[in-house]
């Protein structure tokens, strides 16, 4: 992704040495504890201050990069911003398929930041050219890309360029990861208006209306009603997080996919897909009384608008018409929800729940909510659990049948592995 704040090139400068990535590929793990103790060791040594500071501040981002990228992190270099952006490698390696799948040989991609998605594609033999705007992040997407002869980086503004003068000339396909983030004085904030990234979204539908295939990564939180026709939009969540919503146009979307959630979680993956437009509102979903289990939809099923269909997919039902919550009298675990057992509904009233917190002798207490404005932290204070049993609550609303008298429950649950 590109940054609309500039990297600081004496972050990276010091570094672009022999000497300097020696010493950072000397440095290991970096330890939080020993790093005053290693930057007084260093300088003693004659290294000078700038050196230091940037390969203690490289090793720091390398350590932190590993939940994204692995053992890959050990040789890549970051920026900070350019860390936080970046794709995890596993969910680059997704969107790399898509362009292999289709067989796409030259990638352009668009906004490559310190270079993840384009990692991803050279790795799957596709040629590369990243485009970066940013002059420093730019460089450092060159030494990422390093390894694979068939990537070149371009310091330039994606949106004017000419693609057919890029390098090995009209790529056969476009990545793009626009900026949603925008720099003051009072800190970084997130961008939610499509038009305002950079570049903004109709730049992206241009390039689609051209007949090329194109992936562009968004946030989760992207509205349905800005998703552009003729697309299919997939959700996808990462051990639990979701991280992102990516638009697929032509040759690398599916036929028949109008929306996905896809679930990516420790041992494999799932997904649900529909052919049509959302329904937020699971109008079509069956709407009944809590019963045995609950089930609660991962969260790319819900920003996908995927409730109704998964609810018919396990022959479960809402508890409320309006809520993200599922319930089922057998027990049907899937990877696209959490499943847990009921043990029992309670009366969502504070002196209720504080004497079976007392009488069960409970001491850690996890408390979950959907659709109401109960704060978890607040509630756990009133009901001060102490004890050496743990008990997991759901407070929410429920609603037996359409039309019934809703009521406040609080669900007392436990996992089911």
């Amino acid at each position: 992704m590109t940054s609309d704040t500039p990297a600081d090139p004496r972050d990276i400068a010091p570094l672009l040495t022999a000497e300097g990535m020696a010493l950072l590929d000397a440095l290991g793990p970096y330890d939080e504890a020993d790093a005053l103790r290693t930057a007084s060791r260093l300088r003693a040594e004659g290294r000078s201050p700038e050196l230091v500071s940037a390969a203690l501040t490289q090793s720091k981002l390398r350590t932190r990069a590993r939940e994204k990228f692995g053992d890959f992190a050990g040789r890549m270099l970051f920026t900070r911003a350019g860390l936080e952006q970046a794709t995890r490698l596993r969910v680059a390696a997704l969107h790399a398929r898509r362009f292999a799948a289709a067989g796409l040989a030259h990638v352009a991609d668009l906004g490559c930041g310190i270079g993840a998605d384009a990692m991803a594609l050279a790795a799957l033999d596709r040629r590369v050219t990243a485009v970066e705007l940013d002059e420093t992040t730019a460089a450092v997407a060159t030494l990422n890309l390093a390894p694979f002869p068939e990537a070149t980086v371009l310091h330039a503004d994606a949106a004017a360029l000419d693609l057919a003068a890029l390098p090995g000339g009209m790529p056969d396909g476009v990545w793009l990861d626009p900026a949603r983030r925008t720099t003051s004085s009072s800190g970084t904030r997130r961008i939610f208006d499509p038009e305002a990234f950079s570049p903004p979204l109709s730049f992206v539908e241009a390039l689609a209306a051209r007949g090329l295939p194109v992936g562009v990564k968004l946030g989760p939180g992207i509205p349905h009603e800005a998703v552009p026709p003729g697309c299919e939009a997939q959700w996808v969540s990462d051990r639990g997080d979701v991280v992102e919503a990516v638009l697929w146009f032509n040759a690398v979307a599916r036929p028949g996919v109008r929306r996905a959630a896809l679930v990516l979680g420790e041992h494999g993956s799932a997904e649900l897909t529909s052919p049509h437009d959302a329904d937020p509102a699971h109008e079509d979903a069956e709407v009944g009384p809590v019963g045995a289990y609950l089930h609660e939809p991962d969260g790319a099923v819900i920003r996908a608008g995927l409730v109704a269909d998964l609810a018919r997919d396990l022959g479960a039902r809402l508890v409320h018409p309006r809520i993200a919550y599922l319930s089922s009298d057998e027990p049907v675990p899937t990877p696209l929800a959490r499943t847990y057992r009921v043990r029992e509904v309670l009366p969502h009233t504070v002196k209720v729940l504080k004497r079976w917190v007392r009488e069960h002798e409970v001491g850690t207490l996890e408390i979950k909510k959907r659709g109401t404005d109960v704060t978890p932290e607040q509630l756990r204070r009133q009901l001060a659990p102490r004890g050496p049993h743990r008990a997991t609550f759901v407070v929410t609303r429920t609603q037996a049948k359409p039309g019934a008298p809703e009521r406040r429950v609080v669900l007392v649950v436990e996992t089911v592995d």
